[in-house]
Parts: C-alpha cells; sequence; structure tokens
C-alpha cells in the first residue's frame, strides 16, 4: 500500500542543542516539503514545561495531522506531551519515530540538565510508534531502549552501532533511517 505523504505534516522535535546541519532530521527537513522544526527558546537547558508547552501548541497549529520525528530528550518531550494531551495525541498524531531516546531517569550526573522530563513515562502511546535504538549509545542503555518501546507499544529497531544517532554518525540523510519511517508509515 502506498503512503500519501501530503495527507500529513512532518515535525521535527530536535534534541538538546538542537539538529545543526549535518544532522539527519535537519536533512529530512530539506527532504519533505510539509515539514517543519519545533523551535525551542533554550536549546542548552531543556525544561519540561516549555518544550511540551511549545509541541503542543505546534500540533495544535498544524493543519494535518502530524508525524513526530524526535530525537533524544525530543523523545521524552513527545512522550511527555502525550501523558498530558492524551485526546490531542489521539486526534492529531499520525506516528511517532522516536530515535536514541535519552534515559532522563539514568542517575549518572552527565543527565542532570534533562532531569526534569522524569519520570519517563512508561505508558503506551495513543499512536504508531517506532523506537528507534543504536547498540553504543551513550545516553540509553539498548535493554533500557527496548524497555520504553515495550511499554510505548511501540515497534523496536535496532540500528548497529551509530552512537547517539546524532550528528557525530555523520548519517546524512540517512537512507536506512528512510527505510525505517516508510515501514512506520504504512501503518498510517
Amino acid at each position: 500500500m502506498s503512503v500519501d505523504f501530503s495527507s500529513f505534516d512532518f515535525l521535527v522535535v530536535p534534541g538538546r542543542e538542537n539538529a545543526p546541519a549535518e544532522h539527519w532530521q535537519s536533512h529530512w527537513l530539506g527532504a519533505f516539503a510539509n515539514s517543519s522544526r519545533l523551535i525551542q527558546e533554550d536549546w542548552s537547558r531543556p525544561e519540561l514545561r516549555a518544550w511540551t508547552w511549545r509541541l503542543n501548541a505546534a500540533v495544535e497549529a498544524a493543519p494535518r495531522r502530524v508525524v513526530l520525528v524526535a530525537h533524544s530528550v525530543g523523545v521524552a518531550t513527545v512522550v511527555r506531551w502525550a501523558q498530558s494531551r492524551p485526546g490531542l495525541a489521539r486526534n492529531k498524531a499520525a506516528a511517532a519515530f522516536l530515535a536514541a531516546p535519552t534515559n532522563v531517569d539514568d542517575p549518572d550526573p552527565s543527565f542532570d540538565v534533562v532531569r526534569n522530563f522524569g519520570p519517563m513515562p512508561l505508558a503506551p502511546l495513543p499512536f504508531p510508534t517506532l523506537v528507534v535504538s543504536s547498540r553504543d549509545d551513550p545516553r540509553v542503555k539498548p535493554a533500557q531502549a527496548r524497555a520504553f518501546a515495550d511499554a510505548w507499544g511501540a515497534d523496536f529497531a535496532d540500528v548497529g552501532e551509530q552512537g547517539h544517532i546524532g550528528s557525530a554518525a555523520r548519517l546524512g540523510i540517512w537512507p536506512a533511517g528512510l527505510v525505517l519511517l516508510g515501514g512506520l508509515l504504512a501503518r498510517i
């Protein structure tokens, strides 16, 4: 079955420090005409209320249903937003592609800047979801990423050793990620 990409909008939800030009999310923004980037006021110090409020406003303002494309703490933003606005999430979000979900509950001090997003909700999400994880991600252990996927009722994809699946991985437009996204979109 063919997917009609014009029937929804792609909303890219970057993690901390945004997604620079070399990040796969930025490449995807250039690839899909019906896409936009969620802009946060402070990219260095993510704050749960501000980030989820901006996500809520963007979803409400979107003319069509949205496909959320989140990375890192952007994943926690999506999950916390869906928990706080279940009706809007169910009606307006078509699907979510969640890459490299930062474990905001990790006690290591390097996670302090994102700790305000915890505890990570572990309830099923009301839309088709794919969690994409790397075996050597320093921000989430593979078993934890899989546990998140299971709790959220999401499909799970192991992409090998790609670090935090960000700019350092040098994925470009990330063709393998686009294939995964296509599989998710086929479920809509």
